[in-house]
Order: structure tokens, then C-alpha cells, then sequence
């Protein structure tokens, strides 16, 4: 980030009033039915206000919109379905219509809705690849250009949305650097200033709305007092005011951040507030405006409503119910010009049209911004046809052409709500009898699936939210050598075990539950045995980054583990997916927003600081890292690491060996032959270069999937795991660093 100068506390300092310090309730007016959501829009409409709200449900997923304006129960109006979404936002008066602007996860598309009729506008919009996390608008006052900011890893895009000879356009003007991921975002038209905040933060920050090419500075606007979960502005007559939720409180600052007073969301218990917003006119049941939002609680995930009104005159804050986000300035120029091909801001030298100067949005180039660029080229694999629009070579996909496109081979049944991070089990005496076993760590299916090759379901084994499994193979319990199952179970943060029988189902064992230490939250996990010591061991983490090292024995006939290390893992950031590198003594790890990282893997090994691999804007790694596997070669120095990057639905592939150098990029679309969908957003993964018979001779790699699109449309509320031939990932040549007949219970 450019830069994060605290704005001066000075400002803040001694403005608070008497109401600052002000706290009053804010009853719940009515809500939805139960459905998974996150952020809320408004459309104002005289006749018929409307909020909108997204589905973030796999199998139903798009928006809903409800009547703003009903008794005690939302009463739904429309759900468009084109897939899971986490964002909407709207956009007034382009084209002669109000628009609902959405984006689908598991195609990455924005599309446009009718605010009046809720149907579909013109064809998808921007394929815009990544894990995008906030979305807001902003018109300006002085030119009326309608303007989007979406947010995703550490990164925000602003585009302009305009109507053109009778269609839609969104043109992407340009990319910045954010830092942090945000997780909601407002606009402030007296400030004319953005605010975002992230997930767990106490922190608000803004930049500049300005109609520019130029990435704008970021600074701290000020720091709520707890975690915001929410994040609006309310317009005001001459200045605005933000609300900033954190769980079931509101807190309402001025622009300088100056704390004015709060509300206290009431009529639930356990409530937490998210993606809100305002709506700022007088309808039948709000005389004074409505606060939209997301509400989690006890009772569930729903949209919630409630009256201003009263809050606000508690509070002695003025009410302005007269905003018209359609209002147009008189005094109205835009930048947008035919002197720069309406496609970047003109500005004149010496008040000449002749001698404009051309600032071009991203994608365009020349003196006129006349012409098309693509980034990277389209990375050799591809031509550009537009401005940042690449026509991909067969073979070649994902951003800019530069991932390398494989199919699935098999998809497994549906099963469970949430899948994550698979294992695969290598079976002792007929290798095309092995298993994957996945995971479950939703609340509907938790536990873990075992499936054959073919992607039958053969079992399902009750856990505890599990999110990563792993295999142990010859294990000594007692008198017996067994394989066993390993996962963090959420539920109960503890490690869960389980024993794998000789068919490949699993079983339960004594001492199969295991704590953790006090007050720690179990997130993700993998296993390790030293071929120093023989001993084996476990590895869990929390989000935090904290890991844990347990050593796991047999004792007084049942498991027992004992802690032998805890260390941070990587830069600190957010972490899940490892694995362990058992002949060469490491331990790989993914730090979801930052970097691949390597660690010894040994409980004496020095573990304050970490071997750097490869980190997110390198121009290879991308955000967020998830699972992370290991290919065997047929030494030590051979194989591959294969690192998910959930941002991109895409996978990186890297030389086992130090330094670990980056071999390339592939993403997975859709087989069509065989009725497969493509995969998005994955978590998790695992792979393996044995042999598997006649259904994977050159290898396997199991990947989750997070939309699983069916092919009769629609997406199922069941989670699948698609598979895919090794060969197929890595090709002839580098195969050749792949072992083949690689044993797990060799010693």
C-alpha cells in the first residue's frame, strides 16, 4: 500500500459530544427466511422499495430481492440464480434504467438486472478471475459517470460502468494495490472519499474518489473499537456519516471519524451485523429511512430491516430523506471524451481541444487511447482482441492465457455441504482398490467421505468439521501396524484419528480424539514421520499461524500424543494447507494471502524463520494459497509441490528440490464429453505419481471443487471432488521426475 498515515487525531479529539457516548436499541423490524447471506442493496422506488440481497448458497446461489416494506417477514419477491454469490451492488439511472450489479463465483462474471423488472440486461459482463470480497459504487458528482470499486486479495479494480449505442459496457480503468483483503466498502459523497475495512480489523481506511488513471494514496480514516463486521455511509444534507457494525453494534462517526453515538441491534441473540446498507427515502413503513443488512445469529443467516427513525432522534442526528441517488449535478462535465476514443480521461492543454491530453483506461493505448492492449501479451498463448481481453490458444486459459488447461478425467458423488482438503490412500495389496478420502467441514455431512477410483461413495465416517485429512501409513499400535486418518476437527478443536481398514473404510480406535491446548481453534493439518527417529508426528494450525507439533504414539492400548513444538508459521498471515517432505526432513506450508513457505520439519529444527518459495505478486503466485501436496520422484531431489490458489482456480507447480523453482501454472475447465464441470475456487488438494491401475496408470491428483455446476444447470448443494491423470497436469517430459512405483510404507 502506497501509504497509511493515521488522519489527524487531532480532528477527533475533543468533537465527541454528550450523544458520542449515547448507546440505544435498534429492534429488528423484519427479516427473511434463512439463507446464506453476506451483503444487502437497496432500490429506491416510490411505489415498491426493494432490498436486494445475495445467496451464497451452492445450490441455489445468485440474489433475492424482498419488499423493504414488509411486516415482521421479508416477503420475497424474485431470486435470479446464475450461481453462488457473495456480492451486489446497485447503480442508478444508466441507460435510462436502475441496475442490480452482481458477480458469480463460479464463473467470475458480472452481470446486470433491471432494478424494475429484475431480469437480465445484455450478456455477462468483464470476466473478472479472483476471489472478490467487497463491491461498491460511486457516481461522481461532478461528471455523473457511474464508477465500481471491487475488492478481492489485496487488490481493488475500479470500473466504469457506462450505456453505449444501446448496450452495457464495464471497462476496468485500473487495478491498486489494497494490502489487506477487504471486507466491505462505502462511499461518502461529501468527503468524496472510499472506506473499506477487512475481516477481523478494528481499522477503517479511505482514499480519494477521483476520476483518474493514477492508483490513489490509502490512509487510516480512524479505528472502531472492536472487529467491524459492517461498513455503510448515510448521505447527509452537507456531510455524511459512516456506520461502522461490530457484531450487534452500530457506531455512527462523521467523516473525520469523530464518534457520534450507536445503536444496539435488538430482537435476536447471538447477532452479528454484515453487509449493510441504507435506504434514505420515506416508504409506507419506514417514515424516516431503513437500515438493510445480513444478519447471522442464533437463528440462523438472514436479511434484516430496521427503522432509523427513532435511532436517529434519540441520537440528535438529522434525518435526510430526501437523497435521490439518481440526482444529476447542473453544472455537469465528464472527462470521458471522443478526443481520447471515450476510452480514458481527457484533460486540454492551454483550453484546446486539439492538444488534449489522453489518460488511458487500462487495456487501451495510443496517443487517443485508440488501440488495444492485453497484459503479458496474453502470455504468448493468445491474441488480443480487446483491451485486456485475450482469445486464448487450445490448451491455454485462465488470466490472460497464461495457465495451461487440463480436464477432469471422474468426478466423485456429491456429498456434504463444504468440501476441503482430500487424501489419498494407496492400497497394500491391489493398487486400483485405493481410496480418497475427502473431507467435510460444514455443519450438514461434517466428517469424511471415503470414495473408490471411480468416484463411488463407499462410506461416510461422522467428524467433527474436519478440513484437512491426511494418511499415516504403518503405524505400530501395540502388536499391530495399521494406516490411519488424520484431520483437525473444528467442532471440538481437537485431532481427530481414525483407523483404515484393508479395504480402505475407516473405522474407529481408541484414543482417535486428541486435545489441543486451551482456547486454540484448530484450522489446518498434516502429518510427518522422521526417518531420523521413526517417530511420527502431527501438525495442526490456527488461522493465526500458530502451529502445533505432536508427537502421536501407543500407549496403555490406545493413541496418545504429546506437544513437541509450536511456531508462526510464515509472515504470519492466515494459513491451512501443508505437507510433509519426509526423506528430505520438511514441511510445506500455504499461507493463504502471502506466500509458499518451507520449514524443517524436525521438532529441534530451528523454526523462526522460513524458506520463502514463492509469494503472491511474484507475477507466478496468486491469492489465496489453500492445500498444498507432494509428488514422490524417484529420489529425493525429484517430484513436484502443487500449490491451489483458490483466487484463480488455479494450481502451481514446483520443483521439489531446493530452490524449489516454479515449473508452471494450470486451471481446470469443464469435460464436456464426459458431462464435468469446470472446477473454481478450490481449497483443497492431493496427488500422487503411483501407478493406480488401469483408471490412473500415470498418477492421480484430486482437487475439490467449491461450485459443483450440474449439467442441467443449476449448482448442487453437494460438494464434489474431480479427478484428474497426473500425465495430464505435468506432460511427458517432466514425468520423467516422477516415481511411479512409489510406496508410502517403504522404509
Amino acid at each position: 500500500m502506497r501509504s497509511f498515515s493515521l488522519l489527524a487525531a487531532s480532528l477527533a479529539a475533543g468533537v465527541t459530544t454528550a450523544a458520542a457516548a449515547l448507546e440505544v436499541d435498534l429492534p429488528i423490524s423484519a427479516k427473511s427466511d434463512e439463507v446464506d447471506s453476506g451483503f444487502t442493496a437497496v432500490i429506491y422506488d416510490s411505489a415498491r422499495p426493494i432490498l436486494v440481497g445475495n445467496d451464497g448458497g451452492a445450490s441455489t446461489g445468485g440474489f433475492r430481492t424482498f419488499d423493504l416494506d414488509s411486516e415482521t417477514n421479508l416477503t420475497e419477491t424474485s431470486h435470479e440464480t446464475p450461481g453462488r454469490t457473495k456480492l451486489v451492488t446497485t447503480a442508478y439511472d444508466i441507460g435510462g434504467k436502475d441496475l442490480i450489479v452482481t458477480i458469480a463465483q463460479p464463473d467470475s462474471y458480472f452481470r446486470l438486472y433491471d432494478g424494475s423488472t429484475i431480469k437480465q440486461v445484455g450478456e455477462p459482463l468483464a470476466h473478472t478471475l479472483g476471489d472478490w470480497s467487497a463491491l461498491c459504487g460511486w457516481k461522481s458528482q461532478s461528471s455523473s459517470e457511474q464508477y465500481l470499486y471491487l475488492f478481492g486479495k489485496s487488490e481493488a479494480v475500479q470500473f466504469l460502468l457506462r450505456s453505449r449505442n444501446g448496450s452495457y459496457e464495464l471497462l476496468e480503468i485500473q487495478t491498486f494495490e489494497t494490502e489487506v483483503e477487504a471486507s466491505g466498502c462505502a462511499v461518502s459523497l461529501s468527503a468524496q472519499s472510499v472506506y473499506f475495512t477487512t475481516k477481523g480489523s478494528t481499522t477503517v481506511y479511505a482514499f480519494p474518489a477521483v476520476e483518474t488513471t493514477t492508483a490513489p494514496e490509502i490512509s487510516v480514516l480512524g479505528e472502531a473499537d472492536d472487529k467491524i463486521t459492517g461498513l455503510a455511509a448515510y448521505i447527509g444534507t452537507n456531510s455524511d456519516y459512516v456506520l461502522v457494525a461490530q457484531d450487534d453494534v452500530i457506531s455512527i462517526y462523521n467523516t473525520s471519524f469523530a464518534l457520534l453515538g450507536s445503536v444496539k441491534v435488538t430482537g435476536d441473540e447471538g447477532i452479528e451485523v454484515k453487509g449493510l446498507n441504507v435506504y434514505q427515502a420515506a416508504t409506507q413503513g419506514y417514515s424516516t429511512g431503513a437500515l438493510t443488512y445480513a444478519l447471522d445469529s442464533d437463528s440462523g443467516k438472514a436479511f434484516a430491516v430496521s427503522s432509523l427513525g427513532s435511532a436517529f432522534s434519540d441520537l440528535g442526528l438529522e434525518s435526510y430523506t430526501a437523497y435521490d441517488p439518481r440526482k444529476k449535478s447542473l453544472n455537469t462535465s465528464t472527462l470521458i471524451r471522443p478526443e481520447c476514443n471515450l476510452s480514458g480521461f481527457s484533460q486540454y492543454s492551454n483550453n484546446s481541444r486539439s492538444s488534449s491530453l489522453c489518460s488511458c483506461f487500462a487495456g487501451f493505448t495510443g496517443a487517443r487511447c485508440e488501440a488495444f492492449t492485453c497484459r503479458n501479451s496474453c502470455s504468448a498463448h493468445g491474441k488480443c482482441v480487446g483491451a485486456n481481453v485475450c482469445e486464448c490458444e487450445d490448451g491455454w486459459g485462465g488470466l490472460y492465457c497464461a495457465f495451461k488447461v487440463v480436464e477432469p478425467a471422474i468426478e466423485t458423488d456429491a456429498y456434504g455441504g463444504d468440501g476441503d482438503d482430500p487424501a489419498i490412500w494407496i492400497s497394500p495389496s491391489n493398487v486400483s482398490e485405493s481410496r480418497i478420502i475427502t473431507t467435510t467441514k460444514s455443519e450438514e455431512g461434517s466428517g469424511l467421505g471415503v470414495f473408490d477410483l471411480s468416484g463411488n461413495m463407499l462410506q461416510v465416517m461422522d467428524a467433527g468439521e474436519p478440513d484437512n485429512v491426511d494418511v499415516i501409513y504403518g503405524f505400530q499400535a501395540g502388536n499391530r501396524t495399521v494406516d490411519l486418518a488424520f484431520a483437525a476437527c473444528r467442532t471440538d478443536n481437537t485431532l481427530c484419528l481414525f483407523e483404515i481398514a484393508s479395504n480402505g473404510t475407516l473405522q474407529t480406535i481408541a484414543g482417535g480424539s486428541q486435545p489441543t491446548k486451551d482456547g486454540y481453534k484448530v484450522y489446518g493439518s498434516c502429518v510427518y514421520r522422521s526417518q531420523k527417529t521413526g517417530k511420527q508426528y502431527l501438525f495442526v494450525n490456527a488461522k493465526s499461524a500458530e502451529y502445533l507439533q505432536y508427537e502421536l504414539s501407543w500407549a496403555n492400548d490406545a493413541l496418545q500424543t504429546s506437544l513437541v513444538r509450536n511456531f508462526t508459521g510464515g509472515a504470519g498471515g492466515q494459513v491451512e494447507g501443508c505437507v510433509a517432505d519426509e526423506p528430505n526432513g520438511w514441511v510445506f506450508i500455504s499461507e493463504e494471502p502471502h506466500a509458499l513457505w518451507r520449514y524443517g520439519a524436525e521438532p529441534d529444527d530451528d523454526s523462526t524463520s522460513g524458506f520463502l518459495i514463492d509469494e503472491v505478486g511474484s507475477g507466478t503466485m496468486y491469492a489465496d494459497n489453500e492445500g498444498v501436496t507432494l509428488v514422490e520422484g524417484p529420489s529425493a531431489d525429484q517430484g513436484f509441490i502443487i500449490v491451489s490458489q483458490q483466487g484463480v482456480s488455479a494450481y502451481n507447480v514446483y520443483r521439489r528440490a531446493a530452490p524449489h523453482e516454479y515449473v508452471e501454472t494450470f486451471t481446470i475447465y469443464e469435460n464436456k464429453e464426459k458431462g464435468i464441470d469446470a472446477v473454481t475456487n478450490t481449497d483443497g488438494l492431493t496427488a500422487v505419481g503411483t501407478a493406480l491401475g488401469d483408471l490412473f496408470p500415470g498418477g492421480l491428483v484430486v482437487v475439490h471443487d467449491d461450485a459443483n455446476q450440474l449439467p442441467e444447470g443449476g449448482t448442487s448443494d453437494k460438494a464434489s471432488f474431480k479427478l484428474l491423470d497426473l500425465r495430464d497436469v505435468l506432460g511427458g517430459a517432466l514425468m520423467a521426475d516422477v516415481d511411479p512405483n512409489w510406496n508410502p510404507r517403504a522404509s
